[in-house]
């Protein structure tokens, strides 16, 4: 077993400081990477040593491998945690760290390959026993055979990139007409993105809830889940805010999905933190749609409702130490929200980068704010615009929802245009509160609320 006295973080903003604290409280000492806008950011003030590795757009510093593995040799670390985003899914990066003997606190580099293929892993996960949508075995070759598939599984259907995420080489095909540009677009975004411009297709559902199921797997053929997250209001296929457990799910359901998360990794020899991402449509059957290889932005959520600390169980598994608990242990209390707080326009979603002149964020019982703002920082217009989480804890969820509108309400960033009205306003949303929503919630909140 390997004790670690020192990480890297391969990251910045609040999973850095999210991590700098685990850290600190495990007696772990931290180096936080940086960029050159990032100089007076508080990860690169709370780690006990810093490395400049380059300059502000992410290609030139949190994306430059040399540079990251450099700063790692350099302070003669132990590990690299990657957080999420940048590197925290790229197999190539955790191979390196696996050739240079620098530990990733993550799943090994072949796991991450195989589950970053779509295609490769809605395979795995199939003959793993989970239910997956009809769709395309391997990646599109021809609109022939697209048209093919797409008349046999019957419109509407989704093309979507091989390597995707984020919503990007994503297209929706609700006739034939629609297919072969649908594919050329989806094709083009990836190739900009991923540098892939595998597609495939799949069985579109109009109006599901996408569930995802926490998992802590370690390295001796352990694997518990901690329950369900509801990210189902989303914009784009992003998320806006997520909930823990799901108002969706009964317990008889979340058993089943969470079984069979668990017995998806035994088969495909996971280890470390993950999620297994869910659609479940409205008769409730649930489908395999992609598994995260990576700590997610909406951990908190899960945290407050089983007392877990996410990132400390990620550092011990890749240490080598066993989980320590089975799945009886784990118990679930209360309700939990989390609310994304981005720089943005919240009527138009345009970034809103700049000086934050004031601040205060709110505190009280049941209430966390995982962030790396304060008065005086400046927003860089460089990376994602997400600047902080507020999450809220309650015994219900009737009161973890009014304990959210009070949080917001105490929530004050000047200077920069913020989301927080726009979240407000979903938490007095009728359909929001009756928790009767799908992944369609913010067409349908825009169609009652006329153009907001």
């Amino acid at each position: 077993m390997r004790r670690f006295s020192k990480i890297l973080i391969a990251n910045r903003g609040e999973i850095a400081c999210r991590i700098i604290w685990t850290c600190k409280e495990m007696g772990i000492r931290t180096v936080a990477v940086h960029s050159e806008a990032d100089r007076d950011s508080l990860h690169v003030r709370f780690a006990d040593e810093s490395v400049c590795i380059g300059a502000a757009p992410s290609a030139q510093s949190y994306l430059n491998i040399p540079s990251v593995i450099a700063a790692a040799e350099i302070t003669n670390v132990d590990a690299i945690h990657p957080g999420y985003g940048f590197l925290a899914e790229s197999s190539y990066f955790a191979e390196i760290c696996e050739a240079c003997n620098i530990k990733f606190i993550g799943p090994r580099s072949s796991v991450i390959r195989m589950m970053g293929d779509k295609v490769e892993a809605r395979r795995a996960m199939q003959e793993a026993g989970l239910p997956i949508l009809p769709g395309s075995p391997d990646p599109l070759q021809s609109e022939e055979e697209a048209l093919t598939l797409a008349r046999g599984i019957g419109f509407p259907v989704i093309v979507k990139a091989a390597a995707g995420g984020g919503g990007r080489g994503m297209r929706i095909v609700r006739t034939e007409e629609e297919l072969g540009p649908a594919m050329q677009t989806a094709s083009n975004e990836a190739v900009a993105a991923f540098k892939n411009g595998d597609i495939y297709i799949e069985r579109y559902i109009e109006r599901p809830r996408h569930i995802e199921i926490q998992v802590l797997a370690d390295e001796h053929g352990n694997c518990v889940h901690l329950g369900e997250r509801d990210c189902s209001v989303q914009r784009r296929h992003q998320k806006l805010l997520e909930e823990a457990p799901s108002p969706a799910l009964t317990p008889e359901l979340r058993e089943q999905m969470g079984a069979a998360a668990v017995a998806a990794c035994l088969r495909v020899g996971y280890s470390n933190a993950g999620t297994i991402e869910f659609l479940l449509d409205e008769d409730g059957r649930f489908y395999f749609m992609e598994m995260n290889t990576r700590i997610q932005v909406e951990h908190p959520v899960t945290e407050m409702v089983t007392l877990a600390d996410i990132v400390r169980n990620q550092i011990r598994i890749a240490e080598g130490e066993p989980l320590g608990y089975t799945q009886q242990d784990v118990i679930i209390v209360g309700h939990a929200i989390e609310c994304r707080i981005n720089a943005e326009n919240p009527e138009t979603f345009a970034p809103s980068p700049g000086l934050i002149t004031a601040c205060n964020l709110p505190g009280g019982p049941g209430v966390r704010v995982d962030t790396a703002i304060y008065p005086g920082y400046f927003v860089p217009p460089y990376y994602d615009s997400m600047i902080a989480k507020l999450i809220v804890h309650a015994r219900t969820r009737e009161l973890a929802i009014a304990r959210m509108r009070r949080a917001l309400e105490a929530m004050v960033i000047e200077g920069i245009k913020t989301t927080i009205p726009l979240h407000l306003e979903i938490m007095d949303d009728p359909e929001f509160r009756a928790g009767a929503y799908s992944t369609k919630f913010m067409e349908d909140f825009k169609r009652r609320n006329g153009s907001k």
